[in-house]
C-alpha cells in the first residue's frame, strides 16, 4: 500500500502507541555492572578517568554489590588490581613478570568474591580472567623473546580462573585473547569438580582505541620498555569480521557458555552476525571510552545523557546482544521507570 492508505506515522501518534509497537526494549535483566577492586580496607576512591566509577577494597565493594542487587541488576563483573595505589601506600609494587598475584588465594578479587557471595548470594559474580593488571609488563601474557608467549600464558590463566571458582565465582571471563585458553580453563574447572562454573569468553575482543579510561582505571597500560607498546599481536584487527566469527566458533567449541564482543558500538555488525549464526547467549561490552564519550558530551551540554544512554543500549540490544556490560547499568536501573 502507498500513501494515503499507508501512513507510517499512525503508529507514532502518542507515547502509549509507540510503546505498544516498540520492537526492542532494554531490561534491567540484560545488564551487568563492572566494578574495580584492589587490596586494602575502607577504600572507595574515584577513578579520575571514569565518571562515577571507583576503586573499592573487598570490604567496601560489598555495599556496592548490595545496591546493585537492590536495583535488580543480576550480575557484576569484577576487575582486580594487585595492591593499594602505590603512590599513596608506599608499599612495594606487587606486580611481577608472571602476574602471580592474579591467582593468590588472598587476592583482592578472591576476597571480594567471598564477601559478596556471603552478603548477596543471589547476585551473579563474574570475574575477569587476565594478567595485564598484575604483570610488570602490562601485557595479558608472559613475555618471551620479545613476544607474548601463548602456551605458557594459558596455563597461568587456568590457575587464575580456578582460584576464582574456588572463591565462589559463578562465571569466569577470560579476556586475554590467547589461543586455546577457553579449553585450558574448561579442563581445569572440570578436573577440580567445578563443572557448574560458566565461562563467558571475550571471544571477539578488538585492539580498540576505546579502552583508554579503563587502562587508567586498571593500571594496565603496556610497558613501552618491552618493545610491545600495544596488544595488536593478540587482540583482533578492527578491520576483520570473518575472523571474529571464527574466534567465536572456536571458543564455543572449546567450552564457552557465553561469548562476548568488545567493544560494542563500533562492532554492532559483529554482534548482529554472531546473533544470526550462534545460538548461545551473546554479551557485548559497552566499554569505558564509549561511556566517557557520552559523559563528556553531556557535561559539555551537547547531548542529553539519559537519552543517549538509552539509545546506545537499545542499539546494542537491537543488534542481538542478550547481555550488556555497561558502566551505565546503575543509572539505567535507577532511571528505568521513565523509559517504560
Amino acid at each position: 500500500m502507498v500513501f494515503p492508505n499507508n501512513r507510517m506515522r499512525r503508529l507514532r501518534t502518542t507515547d502509549s502507541m509507540r510503546r505498544l509497537v516498540r520492537e526492542t526494549a532494554v531490561a534491567v535483566d540484560n545488564l551487568v555492572y563492572p566494578l574495580f577492586v584492589r587490596k586494602g580496607n575502607r577504600l572507595k576512591e574515584p577513578i579520575e578517568s571514569m565518571v562515577d566509577c571507583f576503586h573499592f577494597s573487598p570490604d567496601t565493594i560489598v555495599k556496592e554489590a548490595e545496591e546493585v542487587a537492590k536495583l535488580g541488576i543480576p550480575a557484576v563483573l569484577l576487575f582486580g588490581l594487585p595492591g593499594e595505589a602505590q603512590a599513596k601506600s608506599g608499599l612495594p609494587d606487587k606486580k611481577d613478570k608472571t602476574g602471580s598475584e592474579a591467582w593468590a588465594e588472598d587476592g583482592a578479587v578472591q576476597d571480594a568474591i567471598r564477601q559478596i557471595k556471603k552478603a548477596v548470594p543471589e547476585l551473579v559474580v563474574i570475574t575477569d580472567v587476565c594478567l595485564c593488571a598484575y604483570t610488570s609488563t602490562g601485557h595479558c601474557g608472559l613475555i618471551k623473546d620479545g613476544k607474548v608467549d601463548n602456551d605458557s600464558t594459558i596455563e597461568l590463566l587456568a590457575k587464575v580462573a580456578l582460584s576464582h571458582a574456588q572463591a565462589g565465582a559463578d562465571i569466569v571471563a577470560p579476556s586475554d585473547m590467547m589461543d586455546g585458553r577457553v579449553k585450558a580453563i574448561r579442563e581445569a574447572l572440570e578436573a577440580n569438580s567445578f563443572k557448574d562454573i560458566a565461562i563467558m569468553s571475550y571471544a571477539a575482543k578488538f585492539a580498540s582505541a576505546f579502552y583508554g579510561p579503563f587502562r587508567d582505571a586498571a593500571e594496565s597500560a603496556p610497558d613501552a620498555s618491552t618493545g610491545l607498546t600495544d596488544r595488536k599481536t593478540y587482540q583482533m584487527d578492527p578491520a576483520n569480521a570473518r575472523q571474529a566469527l571464527a574466534e567465536i566458533a572456536l571458543d564455543i567449541e572449546e567450552g564457552a557458555d557465553i561469548v562476548m564482543v568488545k567493544p560494542a558500538l563500533p562492532y554492532l555488525d559483529i554482534i548482529y552476525r554472531a546473533r544470526q549464526r550462534f545460538d548461545c547467549p551473546i554479551a557485548a561490552y559497552n566499554v569505558s571510552g564509549e561511556y566517557m564519550m557520552v559523559c563528556s558530551a553531556a557535561q559539555a551540554g551537547l547531548v542529553d545523557k539519559d537519552a543517549a544512554m538509552l539509545e546506545i543500549l537499545t542499539a546494542i540490544k537491537r543488534a542481538g546482544a542478550d547481555i550488556i556490560i555497561t558502566y551505565f547499568a546503575k543509572k539505567m536501573a535507577k532511571s528505568f521507570s521513565k523509559f517504560v
